[in-house]
Parts: structure tokens; C-alpha cells; sequence
């Protein structure tokens, strides 16, 4: 008898603790999906996987793959919860990290303050040594200083340790020196150098995110440490593998080392579950939109291909410039828009929502747990568009008392009724999310009609419709399983990683760029081999990084894999002022300059493959609740046939106005819509009439 082979991943966000179970059975390519949430578990969030697992019945000694996504990190640096930790760094260059850049969003404020350095001045240390920028030592290193810097770390109760020193990018012999000798005379701290993260220039950048990934590296290998024994107490016996923010996962040992790769990790799976999503249906170009309980996040995808981007900040807002980290994120959009973003009145009287969040405790009003706020589940249960006596799937009974006493001062506040109040927080929450879709594509260079909006996360399918329509994209696409969707991204993500390399290379010069080209990709390839993947399952995908001499923006240009020679190198330049042009909306008639390379490599480590499911030609009438009457905000209020999203199958086509109830989400599916469930149990909705 064949084994099935079964399949978990778990996403810890803001609010829940998500899982996806895949049980398949080889001999008759049967599927079994099982899903389930329970709450985060702040600071212990492993325990919430493991309440997950069992809150979901899943015997894990049987389970082959696990992937795990994870908000540890991002939750670390937003809280300040990290280590103490001192910078080693070249001799003169200490202040990089507090000079910064001269970004300055809150321009005219005459009291405007820089982002405090995580690593304060006394606990930034130098070596003397020099290397440039071609990657030659110009000085030679001294390490007579070492031991009274450890010394001085000691006596500050130091606990990481992080090492960047100039042009390391260029040549980490220095570096490695340095981190070599200080775990020598100090093994046991946590310790980390800028060359093991990123093999990009710009000083600043890359020692913040050195001291960052020191900054959160003893609490991440703590976390994920005590998620292994965990599940192994479970009785787990295969690879754990670590969701990445670059639509990858990674071995458990190597997120250890560099945790703070997994600073959008959860994101990442869900736009990665969603371009994986859009090739099984048919939809290269998609505007993918995740709305959890605390954010929304949306992110483009192109052919098929996500984004992927080394330009990214936290905390960067219109008073602050924030921080760089300098990894590969999936390139995206975040507001503080979710379901419980709170609705407040300002001295104005004017409504806002957002960006404050009532998180999972104590929640909306709705919840009974003590919430005072209104937010926007609240609000879409004023409504009729939540059912009350379907809430949260039927695990939590509606406060309808708590709503209303929420919603009421803003009532007051306003002059008008309840009703009005939430759809006028409906109809903002709507304007922010259309706000930020439009920052990833109008801003881009990319219009909306040509693109599919998939929505997913707990709120995705209550205001998918009306975004569509503001942006009138082909059509709307509310997976099966929507609100544990980057759950599910997990089960579709290979083992990855992005290689950035920084090289000035003249456009006409194609042997310098082949033998980078030759050199990374080696480079790759052995860390594939040491880790026991086989050379035929690597695959290899090479981005060249241009720009116009003498500018500072650049553009990716995608080359092929092989040899570069001068017809290669001519056909890339050629891509290059398109993409240029898309992206910035204009050509410059002057020479192009590589500055770097960015190879993608990649192998399938248990990559789920769906399977269509079956057609029983029920009728639709079977799937009918029932009806009642619901608010569209902006449409009035509509009779509402009410769906059963468990008893919906392939085939099976209806109309708006309706409500489709999903046990972890609700589908708002506005009037003159018509609705399609594919093979796969996806809900597609046609917007354009």
C-alpha cells in the first residue's frame, strides 16, 4: 500500500497563527485539505503552532514537509525586544551608522530627528585596515585592538556582536579575519559580518542591516530552537524549512545564522502562493492583496514572476526616515488597513481608519474581549456584510451589545447614525488599500486592466470587489482557503536564494560580466551541493543590475543563464531602456553601466502540485443559506443570496448581489457581478459587465 504523503505549513501574523494541511494519496492523486487558525501567542509564538497543530488534529509523526513563516523578527525590531549589541567597523567609519542619509521626509520640520542607531556611539568600536572599493587592501588589518574591544563589549553587557567593515562587499578578507579572531577569543557570543548578508555597496545600508540581524539573532535562534524541540516532542522527524522574505525557504541551520532574511516571511508566501496561484489558472499578471487582522500588503506580478527587491525599510513614514535592511524582500506595499484597524475621529471631526491596530487581544468590539474601538470587522457587521451568527466561522459569538457601544460615540461625534458611520469606514478602508494597489502599479509604469486582483487573508474577499471596480481589473480571484492563503504559499515555494554582487562593468565590457556571472553562479552551486541538493535540481536565473552613466537609479534586466558574448550583451542593453522607460517613463540617449548582478537559484524541495477537484453536478440551489438584506456603502442596500462556500463546486456559477460564507472569511460579491468556481475551488468574480 502506497503512503499519502502529507504536507503542513504554519504562518504566525499579527493577529492568528494560520496552518494548511495537505494530505495526498499517490495511487488515487486524491487530495485532502484541512485548515484552521488559533490565536498568536506573543512572546512564546511557537506555541501557538504547536496549538494550531493541535487544534487541527494533525498527527505530525506522519508528516513529510513543514514550512513555517513567522513575524518573530519584524516583531522584534518594532518593539525593541532584541539584543544588545556593539559594531566592529573601519577606523573613521563609526558614525556611519548614525550620519545615515540625508532623507529627510518631514522636510520643513526645523525639529526634525534622525532615527536613533540601534547601536549606540560607545558601543561602536573600530579596526584599523582599509580595503577599496575594487576590493584591494590598501591598508593592512590590525587586530592588536581586539581583545580590549571585547573587553570593553564584555563590560557592557554586551550579548551580539556585528562586523562590517569598508568595501567588505568587494573582499571580506577583513571581515572574515575579524570574525574569525573574535570567536576565537569570545566563542560564545552571538556574532554576525556584513559579507555573510549582503555583497552589496553603500556603507550605510549595509551596516544597518548587520546590526540589525545581530539585533534580532539570539531571539530568532531561541524561537526557532524551541519550535524544533517542540515538534520533535511531537514526534516531527523530517526538515523544518523557514519561509524567506524573497518568496523562498531556507534550511532551518541557515535562517539561524542570518534571521534576518525572514523579516517579511509571511508576506512573502502569500505573493509567492499567489503567482503560483495565477500560473495554475491561467493569470501571469496579477495584483495580489493580503488583508490580515493588523495590515494590508499588496505587490505586483509580472509574467508570472514576483518582485524582489534589496531597498527596504522599516518604520519609514512621512515623519520618519526609518531603517534599511538590506536583503531580498518581495518587493510591496504595507498600511496599517486590516480588520481591526481602529476608527477614530480627529480634532477636525473627520474619520480616519487606521493605522492603530486592536490586534488579536482584545480585538474588534465584536469579539466580547474587552475591545472599546470600532474597526472595520465591526463596521462590516453593521452592515450585513459579516454574519453575526456566523462570526469568525461560528467560533465566536458576536457582541452585538460591545459593537454598538463602540460605534456609538463615533456617531455622536459625527452628527449621524450608526450605519453611516460604518460605511463611512468601509469606504476609507477602501480608499487606503486602492491607494497603496495604485503605488505598486499606476506609479509603476503598469496599468490595472491588465491585471487579475487576487485577494486573500482573513478581510481579502470582503473588499476585493470594490477595489476591482475603483481599479477596473480584468477580474477578481478569491482563492480557495483565502484566509490561510500564505500558509499555502509555503507548500509552493522551492529552496531559494538571491545572490546580489556589486561590480562596475561597462555595458561594452561582456567577459568582465560573464565571468561574474561565472563566478556567483559557482558560488551558488556549491552552497546547493554542501546542503546535499543535486546539481540537476539547482536551477539558475540571472538578473543584470543597469543604469545610464552618471545616474543613480537602476533597473534589473533579465539575461539567460548561459554564456554572455556580444550579441547577449547587445540584446541586454536593448532591454535595459525599455525596461527603463517603463519604469521611469523616459530614455536617455547615453551609455549604460552594470553595477552589479542578481542571480536567482533555486531547487523544488516537495513543491505540492494541486489536483482538480471533482464535479458531483450538484446544483447550485444546494449551496443557498439563504437571504438577507446587505450594505454595499457605496451601491445601498441590496436583498443578498447567501452561499454556503463549503457546498460551492467547479462549475457552479451564480450572481450578485451575494455573500459567500467561508469559515475563515466572508466573499462580498456586489451587484451585477457573476461568479464562476473553478476546478480548483477558487471563486472567480467578473467585474466588467
Amino acid at each position: 500500500m502506497t503512503e499519502k504523503i502529507i504536507r503542513v505549513s504554519t504562518d504566525v501574523g499579527g493577529t492568528f497563527t494560520d496552518l494548511v494541511y495537505f494530505e495526498t494519496d499517490p495511487g488515487t492523486g486524491l487530495q485532502t485539505v484541512r485548515t484552521e487558525k488559533s490565536d498568536t501567542t506573543p512572546p512564546d509564538f511557537e506555541m501557538g503552532v504547536l496549538n494550531v497543530l493541535q487544534k487541527a488534529d494533525v498527527d505530525i509523526t506522519r508528516v513529510d514537509f513543514f514550512a513555517h513563516g513567522t513575524t518573530v523578527v519584524i516583531n522584534a525590531l518594532t518593539e525593541r525586544k532584541g539584543a544588545k549589541v556593539g559594531l566592529i567597523t573601519t577606523k573613521g567609519f563609526r558614525d556611519a551608522l548614525e550620519i545615515g542619509r540625508g532623507n529627510r521626509p518631514d522636510f520643513f520640520n526645523l525639529m526634525y530627528q534622525k532615527p536613533v542607531p540601534f547601536v549606540p556611539r560607545h558601543l561602536r568600536l573600530e579596526v584599523p585596515g582599509r580595503i577599496n572599493y575594487q576590493g584591494q587592501e590598501t591598508t593592512p588589518l590590525d587586530l592588536s585592538e581586539l581583545g580590549a574591544i571585547v573587553d570593553a563589549f564584555k563590560a557592557a553587557a554586551v550579548e551580539a556582536v556585528a562586523v562590517c567593515l569598508l568595501h567588505a562587499y568587494a573582499n571580506p578578507a577583513h571581515e572574515t579575519a575579524v570574525l574569525e579572531a573574535l570567536r576565537t577569543l569570545w566563542p560564545e557570543v552571538s556574532a554576525v559580518a556584513s559579507h555573510q548578508i549582503t555583497r552589496e555597496w553603500r556603507e550605510y545600508e549595509r551596516t544597518n542591516t548587520t546590526v540589525l540581524s545581530a539585533y534580532v539573532q539570539p531571539k530568532a535562534a531561541r524561537y526557532l530552537e524551541k519550535l524544533e524541540v517542540g515538534l520533535k516532542d511531537k514526534g516531527y522527524r523530517g526538515n523544518l524549512f523557514i519561509m524567506q522574505s524573497n518568496c523562498g525557504v531556507d534550511s532551518v541551520e541557515a535562517v539561524k545564522a542570518i534571521p534576518i532574511t525572514m523579516v517579511e516571511s509571511g508576506p512573502a508566501s502569500g505573493f509567492w502562493g499567489a503567482a503560483e496561484l495565477g500560473r495554475i489558472i491561467g493569470e501571469p499578471n496579477v495584483l495580489a492583496l493580503d488583508i490580515g487582522g493588523t495590515t494590508a500588503k499588496c505587490s505586483l506580478i509580472e509574467n508570472g514572476q514576483v518582485k524582489i527587491k534589496t531597498d527596504y525599510w522599516i518604520e519609514r513614514n512621512r515623519t520618519s526616515a526609518g531603517y534599511p535592511i538590506m536583503v531580498p524582500v518581495v518587493d510591496l506595499v504595507e498600511i496599517g488597513n486590516g480588520g481591526g484597524s481602529i476608527a477614530w475621529v480627529d480634532d477636525f471631526d473627520k474619520l480616519h481608519v487606521g493605522p492603530q491596530s486592536a490586534g488579536a487581544s482584545p480585538g474588534p468590539a465584536a469579539y466580547g474581549r474587552g475591545g472599546m474601538n470600532a474597526t472595520t470587522t465591526d463596521a462590516n457587521l453593521v452592515l450585513g456584510r459579516i454574519n453575526p451568527d456566523y462570526f469568525c466561522g461560528g467560533s465566536v459569538v458576536a457582541d452585538i451589545s460591545a459593537l454598538n457601544a463602540a460605534m456609538t460615540p463615533l456617531a455622536e461625534r459625527l452628527g449621524t447614525s450608526i450605519k453611516d458611520v460604518a460605511r463611512g469606514i468601509v469606504r476609507i478602508a477602501n480608499s487606503n488599500m486602492v491607494n497603496a494597489l495604485k503605488l505598486v502599479s499606476v506609479n509603476r509604469g503598469f496599468d490595472p486592466r491588465d491585471f487579475t486582483l487576487i485577494a486573500f487573508g482573513g478581510g481579502g474577499a470582503m473588499h476585493a470587489v470594490a477595489l476591482g471596480q475603483e481599479l477596473n481589473v480584468r477580474k477578481v480571484v478569491i482563492p480557495r482557503g483565502a484566509s490561510v492563503f500564505s500558509a499555502w504559499g509555503m507548500m509552493m515555494s522551492d529552496l531559494r536564494r538571491d545572490y546580489f554582487v556589486t561590480q562596475l562593468i561597462d555595458e561594452k565590457d561582456y567577459q568582465s560580466l560573464d565571468i561574474l556571472l561565472s563566478r556567483t553562479m559557482e558560488l551558488a552551486r556549491a552552497e546547493f551541493l554542501r546542503e546535499g541538493v543535486g546539481a540537476d535540481k539547482i536551477s539558475m536565473r540571472p538578473l543584470v543590475r543597469c543604469r545610464y552613466q552618471n545616474q543613480e537609479f537602476a533597473v534589473e534586466v533579465p539575461i539567460s543563464a548561459g554564456r554572455i558574448g556580444p550579441e547577449e550583451a547587445a540584446q541586454m542593453a536593448d532591454d535595459f531602456h525599455e525596461i527603463y522607460q517603463r519604469e521611469y517613463t523616459y530614455r536617455l540617449d547615453a551609455g549604460v553601466e552594470i553595477i552589479g548582478l542578481h542571480l536567482i537559484a533555486s531547487s523544488e524541495v516537495g513543491k505540492l502540485e494541486l489536483v482538480r477537484l471533482p464535479r458531483n453536478e450538484a446544483d447550485i440551489d444546494s449551496a443557498i443559506k439563504g437571504r438577507r438584506l446587505v450594505d454595499y456603502a457605496t451601491e445601498g442596500e441590496h436583498e443578498a443570496t447567501i452561499y454556503d462556500a463549503t457546498k460551492l463546486e467547479p462549475g457552479m456559477m451564480f450572481k450578485g448581489p451575494a455573500i459567500v460564507e467561508d469559515p475563515g472569511t466572508t466573499i462580498v460579491i456586489h451587484p451585477g457581478n457573476t461568479v464562476f468556481i473553478d476546478d480548483f475551488g477558487n471563486t472567480h468574480i467578473n467585474i466588467r459587465n
